[in-house]
This record gives structure tokens, sequence and C-alpha cells, in this order.
């Protein structure tokens, strides 16, 4: 969304095109009129740069390792948070304690007389929750790129989730990470965990090996759900009126079609075994925002679940979107706004590009 305001913004553009006529003429064109024995150079310096990207594909392999090492010293922090939030543990008053900024604002006064208050609401309170009730559906009802791909009926289900974790692949297996979503029994379907699994590579392609930017994605294996009878909310039945041609008697038919939910995630596109989609536009975007969720879980929403429960982490996410923006416009930091600002320019909620730079990253 923020991308598609900055780009609808006269100035930006302004300023965009400046920087574009500023450019006298294309680099290839420049090479072009340079002695053979200097292109003679250039292609040595080409072998040397795909040197440096076979290296950085094993700078990006180690990384892999290290990633998968520090997971085993998060996953113990991980296994209590998921004991608090399903209240299989009740945290001490010590590790209850959390000072925030405002506390330390309030006046002494103050505090006792909210101390008195919430004693007070605690006695007239009978209900004592369990854990922190749908600490997970929270979260991707907090977050614009889960909240989008979850439906009304997929919420009573995604109340029953317990922990989301990620699990790397083990040393000298293909890189690779998996994502593990933990539910408790429930009456949609017999699966304790679902589980999503992105394949990746770090390799230059040998075709093009100046385009590689690190480990990418190659392929998806998502699992299958065990729906209990009449629960499966990926598909719906739809009536339709049949007329027979030869005696014109018209009849009810039912079919089984597919239904927007976000369960549909467990059930990847595609991709052929050299890891180039064969499919449509929407496919392939489609596939883009697969991974762009999957490498949004394994960053950013499991090792901080408790800001985006809280929503601090998302207006993090927002400044740093803000820095990207600006640094890809390539805006120099005393740059002159001109141009009045358009009012009316209007933002199509559906072409608003939500791609993170990251992408291709590991």
């Amino acid at each position: 969304k923020l991308t598609a305001q900055v780009m609808q913004n006269p100035q930006v553009l302004a300023a965009l095109q400046e920087r574009l006529d500023s450019v006298t003429h294309a680099p290839s064109s420049y090479v072009e009129t340079l002695p053979k024995v200097v292109k003679r150079r250039i292609n040595a310096l080409k072998h040397l740069q795909v040197k440096c990207a076979h290296i950085e594909a094993k700078f990006y392999e180690e990384v892999h390792e290290l990633e998968r090492k520090y997971a085993a010293l998060y996953q113990p922090y991980f296994e209590k948070r998921r004991d608090i939030t399903t209240g299989n543990v009740e945290p001490t008053d010590a590790e209850c304690e959390w000072h925030s900024e405002e506390e330390e604002e309030l006046a002494e006064e103050m505090k006792k007389k909210a101390a008195i208050e919430e004693k007070k609401e605690e006695s007239e309170q009978e209900e004592n929750p369990k854990g922190i009730p749908e600490f997970w559906v929270t979260i991707f009802r907090n977050v614009d790129m889960l909240s989008e791909l979850v439906e009304e009926h997929d919420e009573p289900i995604l109340k029953h989730l317990q922990d989301v974790r990620v699990k790397f692949s083990e040393p000298n297996e293909p890189m690779s990470f998996t994502l593990e979503f933990h539910f408790e029994p429930n009456d949609y379907f017999t699966n304790s965990v679902l589980t999503k699994t992105y394949k990746m590579k770090s390799e230059p392609d040998e075709t093009d090996p100046f385009s590689f930017e690190g480990p990418e994605i190659v392929d998806f294996v998502g699992c299958t759900v065990d729906w209990k009878k009449g629960k499966n909310i990926t598909v719906k039945t739809i009536k339709k009126k049949q007329k027979h041609k030869g005696r014109g008697t018209v009849r009810t038919i039912t079919k089984q079609v597919p239904n927007d939910s976000f369960f549909n995630f467990f059930n990847p596109v595609k991709v052929s075994g050299h890891g180039e989609a064969e499919m449509d536009e929407d496919s392939e975007f489609n596939l883009a925002t697969d991974f762009e969720i999957g490498h949004f879980f394994r960053e950013r929403i499991v090792p901080r679940a408790v800001l985006y429960f809280t929503g601090e982490a998302i207006d993090d996410d927002e400044d740093v979107s803000t820095l990207l923006i600006c640094d890809q416009l390539f805006f120099d930091d005393d740059a002159e706004e001109e141009g009045d600002e358009d009012d009316d320019a209007e933002i199509d909620p559906k072409k608003e590009s939500n791609q993170p730079a990251e992408c291709k990253q590991q």
C-alpha cells in the first residue's frame, strides 16, 4: 500500500524522472565504443565476477548452517512461549514483570491507584482464561499479508493453532526450511501438524550467473490435510440445473468447486523439475506470494510472535518499508520537493505491490 501511494505522488515521480533524464547514454552503448583490447579485458573481469558469484553461493550455504545452529538455541524459548500461550505453564511473577516507558512516567500515587483498581477487578472477575487465548489467530488478524488469506470460515479452525515452528534442513542435505503448524485436537481434521517445505538452492545459474542474488526457492512441498467428513472448507458444493437434450427434463446436480481458504496454503502451486514454473501470470504471482509468506513466517513472525500479537512489530515493518522505498528511488537527503500534492490520486489495492526486496535472499 505504501509503495502504491509513493509511486502516485507527483513529487516522487518528478524526482525519479529527473534522475532518468540525467542519464545521457546507456552503459552498454559506451562499452560498444571501446577498443577490442579493452573489451577483451572486460571479458576477463566477467570471468572473475562468475568466480565471485560461486564464492557468494558458498557464503549463503554457511549462513544456512549458522541459521540451523542458532535455531536449536532459540528452540527452548519458543517451546516455553508455546507452553505459556497454551496455558500449560503459568509464568512466575518475576517473569511477568515488564516496565514500559509509560509506566515509569506515572506518578507513584497513580501507580498505587492503578494497583488497587487492578486487584478489585481481579477479585470481581471469576473467569480465568487458559494461557493467552487466540494468540496465533490474533497474529494472523494483525498482519495484512496473512489476514488477506484468512476467510471467515478459517478463523474457528485457526483458533486451535497452538504453535508455528521453523525447521531447517540437516547438514549435508539439500538446502530447505519447513514451516510446522501445530494444532490441538479439533473437529475439523485429524492432523496434529500441518507442514509446508520450501526447497532452495544457492548456486549461480550456468546460463545467467550474474543474476545470482542469494538462495532462491526452487520448489514447494505441502501436505495432505485429513479433513473430517463434511469439514473440508477448501471446497464448496454448488447446485446447478441441467437440461436433458432429448427429453427436455431438468435435473439439479451438485458439484464441488475450490473455495478460498488459508488452508490452500498447504496445497501449493506445482513447479517443474527445473525450478521454473510453467504457468500463467496469475499463477506466477501466487508462487511469488507463496514464498513471500513463507519467508515472512521464517524471518519475522516466528522469531517475534509476541510483538506481532501486540502490534508493536507492525510499525517497525512499516518504517523499514519506507526506508527501502526511499533507497530504491535513489533520493538525495537534500532533494528539493517540487509540485503540488495530488489529492485526487486513487489507490487500487488490487494493483498494490507487496514484494519484499529480500524475496530471493535467505
